[in-house]
């Protein structure tokens, strides 16, 4: 096999990183995008040379308007998608974002109209299923201090 067909097999996944955060009363944030008919968590693409975990702070600060702490991985998620191609998802644990820093928040007016912080239980009316999946994984593996990884926001491991 030439250099130019191994190439040509390689999987060159678009990646894209987000954050959890949570309240005082363990509740998730989510945004509501002005692009998007369901609500989503803050993060975006991974932009060339930047790794995800820089994405996650840039996507934060500009749709957020704060720079808080981002912590460590809570989810990889492989989610191909039909009309997008292979993506790889990285969730990260943002925290509890104390009131000071609540009230600093501003929204990036072109793309986001709202943000609240809602119950994990609520996650699959607001938002598509993928995404409430690895939500649901991400608050697991920030419980029990583990990374989880995920195959369509679902673990390929049978449940013990």
């Amino acid at each position: 096999m030439s250099e130019n067909e191994h190439e040509a097999k390689m999987a060159h996944p678009r990646m894209a990183a987000g954050a959890l955060f949570f309240d005082e009363a363990d509740r998730v944030l989510l945004v509501e995008p002005s692009y998007k008919d369901y609500r989503d968590i803050p993060g975006g693409y991974v932009e060339e040379g930047e790794s995800p975990r820089q994405a996650c702070v840039r996507e934060v600060q500009e749709e957020l308007g704060i720079a808080p702490h981002i912590g460590r991985l809570l989810v990889v998620d492989w989610a191909p998608n039909p009309g997008e191609g292979d993506k790889v998802l990285y969730l990260f644990d943002g925290g509890c974002l104390s009131p000071d820093q609540r009230q600093q928040i501003t929204l990036q007016a072109d793309e986001l109209r709202s943000y609240d912080f809602y119950r994990a239980e609520q996650a699959p009316e607001l938002t598509i299923p993928r995404l409430a999946r690895r939500i649901e994984a991400g608050i697991r593996a920030r419980t029990n201090g583990l990374t989880a990884y995920l195959e369509h926001g679902k673990s390929p491991e049978p449940e013990a």
